[in-house]
């Protein structure tokens, strides 16, 4: 399956599609021709896309890009002015007062509308409010909200003053908002008084008010539904310099300390409106929902990105499986939904439930990313989910590129579980210890950038040692991600893992994804996460957990066996542990790093983002 081609466009999607349009703009013969000029040439294709997009400079640019400090500090668009605010919500406003710009779900079944109008002139009375507050630009706005349109609101109000928006994680317990806060200094923070989850109430204004005394901040709080009656709503937009950061939003580490990833208003605007529109085909109109939170880079990623194409945003409030297992389709269905994002682990959990009896017809691309696939739920989310004619773009890249490095795109073929190749504008590689490429072997080797992208961060706030140190410091010149990924003989694009988490087991690499697969297709298991333990003989072996489908039984020679017949027998695990759940975040990503961590004993490092920790206590119990 791995190998197989699993979507080939028809000539009704070439033709549709932005990709298309952007090849002819540019003249050159196909999309592949595209990206391979948008790495050679990135001053050329830059200001191409900025131009097919329709994305409004107030001042236009002096120099597409200047790298005279280095890439690692690369600034795009110099001299150019921008509002963010201006291209995703006010410009539309203009154009289209009575489309329909947000649409919010809560999980009682209850639904409301914005129209871009409405939008506008709630972001511009909010905007008010936040100077009434002594807000200015460059000030940061911690924005602590469920997924719903105050969220549109509260983000577009902070670009629309040139300030700062600090997305929290809505599951986050007090410390972990406490830390947020005093590491950004937020003058404001946006919240409301409880959210829903699964049926139970958050306190979410409580959880604040705890993490303010606990941090010491002097945060001032604006409360969602805004009060916004009586102000005039008049405030124009402020046009800052395109790198006038915009985002500062905080990834887990390994150590106790997250980092604080800075990005820009004119770099992320161009970077993920030319994701949105070429590799998710959203078109103005459209209408996308995407499963995840604003506290990580897909939620800021949709508001943006949708918003620049004058698409509509869908926000559910709780969780995407309930109060029913088919909450999520049942959101494509009534809400006509064109582009849905989700992450594989959340198709995992679907997939027991069994094929979907919604209508699904509306959907145009699937658009996944956060961790490798298995072959099985992707099979099942192409086949019987999009009835083998909604292509997966499968992206990857991370909080720290603003997008992605990898993509494919409805315009091409598309391999089982694959990432198709470089996204237009990035010029990836893969390289083996010495930085050489290995591209053409079929071998496995570090995914690396060889140039910067608009993008990308700024580095990290207040710490610009350690982010060179993270990514620019074993290869000089090159970004080096912490993924490892192959490209096959036909080209598509391949992960294996993040390459810390890599196995040498007696001399052989091997990646947790691929173990997990193996484990996966046994028919009793659900889902598995493996580690690497350390091996007095082998040097390294693996451990997998695994989580049962309901009323399933094996035992771990059983699975043991079954991963040994997929992968070779030095791959055959030596532990196989069965577990009810594994820890994950509220988008559904598996925290793997936890795991090993909680298996071996050492520092799990910050595990805030885990929604569920009980499932880190029943590890401990299993592994004695």
């Amino acid at each position: 399956m791995v190998n197989e081609v699993v979507w080939t466009p028809d000539e009704a999607t070439i033709q549709h599609a932005n990709a298309t349009r952007l090849v002819h703009r540019a003249g050159v013969g196909d999309f592949g021709e595209l990206v391979r000029r948008s790495q050679e040439d990135p001053a050329w294709f830059w200001p191409l896309c900025v131009d097919d997009l329709g994305i409004e400079f107030s001042r236009p640019w002096d120099r597409v890009f200047d790298d005279s400090r280095g890439p690692e500090w690369t600034t795009w668009f110099t001299g150019g002015r921008i509002s963010i605010a201006r291209n995703c919500v006010h410009r539309w406003a203009e154009r289209r007062p009575d489309a329909v710009a947000a649409v919010g779900l809560g999980e009682d079944g209850s639904r409301r509308t914005l129209t871009f109008a409405e939008l506008s002139h709630d972001v511009t009375r909010l905007a008010e409010q936040l100077i009434e507050l002594g807000v200015g630009e460059g000030d940061r706005v911690a924005i602590f909200l469920p997924m719903s349109p105050e969220v549109a609101v509260a983000s577009n109000a902070v670009a629309h003053i040139g300030a700062v928006q600090v997305p929290i994680f809505s599951g986050f317990a007090a410390p972990a908002v406490a830390q947020r806060l005093e590491a950004s200094e937020a003058k404001v923070v946006i919240t409301q008084r409880h959210s829903s989850r699964r049926g139970r109430s958050v306190p979410m204004l409580e959880i604040l008010e705890e993490a303010i005394h606990v941090s010491g901040s002097a945060a001032q709080v604006v409360l969602a539904p805004f009060e916004l009656d009586g102000r005039p709503g008049e405030l124009p937009p402020l046009e800052v310099d395109s790198e006038a950061p915009y985002l500062l939003t905080y990834t887990s580490g390994t150590t106790g300390k997250p980092k604080g990833v800075l990005h820009v208003q004119g770099g992320f605007l161009v970077s993920v409106a030319r994701e949105a529109a070429y590799q998710a085909d959203v078109h103005q109109g459209d209408v996308m929902h995407f499963a995840t939170d604003m506290g990580w880079i897909m939620g800021p990623w949709t508001v943006v990105g949708v918003g620049a194409l004058g698409g509509t945003i869908v926000f559910a409030e709780g969780a995407p499986d309930w109060p029913a297992p088919d909450r999520l389709w049942r959101t494509v269905e009534e809400e006509r939904v064109t582009s849905l994002g989700l992450s594989p682990t959340l198709v995992r959990s679907l997939l027991p439930h069994g094929d979907p009896a919604n209508d699904l017809s509306s959907l145009r691309t699937f658009v996944t990313t956060g961790e490798p696939w298995n072959p099985e739920p992707y099979r099942w989310l192409a086949e019987n989910v999009g009835g083998s004619r909604v292509p997966i773009i499968n992206c990857s890249g991370g909080t720290e590129v603003g997008a992605c490095f990898l993509s494919p795109t409805p315009v091409g073929p598309i391999k089982a579980c694959s990432l198709g190749g470089p996204a237009l504008g990035m010029a990836m590689d893969v390289v083996d210890d010495s930085g050489n490429s290995l591209i053409g072997t079929g071998e496995v080797g570090e995914l690396v950038c060889r140039k910067p992208s608009p993008g990308m961060t700024r580095g990290f706030w207040r710490d610009p040692d350690k982010y060179i140190e993270t990514y620019w410091s074993r290869i000089p010149g090159v970004w080096v991600h912490g993924d490892w990924a192959s490209v096959d003989e036909d080209g598509f694009w391949f992960l294996h893992g993040r390459s810390d988490d890599t196995m040498n087991i007696a001399g052989k690499r091997i990646g947790p994804a691929e173990l997990e697969s193996a484990a996966v297709g046994h028919p009793a298991v659900r889902e598995a996460a493996a580690i690497g333990v350390p091996h007095p003989v082998k040097g390294e072996t693996a451990w997998i957990f695994c989580c049962l489908l309901p009323g399933a039984e094996a035992t771990e020679a059983d699975v043991a066996a079954h991963v040994a017949a997929e992968l070779g027998k030095a791959f055959k695990p030596d532990r196989v542990f069965f577990i009810d759940a594994l820890p994950k975040t509220r988008s559904a990503k598996i925290v793997r790093r936890a795991v090993k961590a909680t298996a071996l004993g050492t520092d799990r490092g910050d595990i805030s983002a885990v929604e569920n920790p009980e499932s880190l206590e029943a590890i401990e119990a299993v592994v004695g």
